[in-house]
């Protein structure tokens, strides 16, 4: 397997905690598409769900080596569940295009939390 890019986050749990208690709608719909927010709000602590997807996303977004800039925006990386194992990444926009240009195959994507914390680490193929 050769790595294309390889990117890691953390942010505070606090952090989206506040975010979304100031702005709700509009930092969600900002940052997250319709399936994450879904997804998202069906948990017990939806904050440290939204939090490890906004790790998942900066880690992509370092992974394609722009971070959130030229064209990339956090909409344009969707962190989907899969049925089994890790979390599925789709990419649109500009993410979808930066990936392509590198030649990607695959986004290994790994997220983890604690009760204060939320990871990602993601690795382009």
């Amino acid at each position: 397997m050769t790595v294309l890019g390889n990117g890691i986050d953390i942010i505070e749990i606090e952090r989206i905690e506040r975010a979304i208690a100031r702005q709700k709608e509009k930092f969600l719909e900002r940052v997250y598409t319709q399936e994450e927010i879904d997804f998202c709000m069906k948990k017990a602590r939806p904050a440290m769900h939204f939090a490890a997807r906004f790790a998942a996303k900066e880690a992509v977004a370092k992974a394609l080596g722009t971070g959130l800039s030229r064209g990339v925006r956090m909409r344009d990386i969707e962190v989907a569940p899969a049925a089994a194992g890790p979390p599925k990444v789709r990419l649109y926009g500009g993410a979808a295009k930066i990936y392509d240009a590198l030649g990607g195959k695959k986004i290994l994507l790994s997220l983890s939390h604690s009760r204060e914390q939320a990871i990602a680490h993601a690795i382009i193929s």
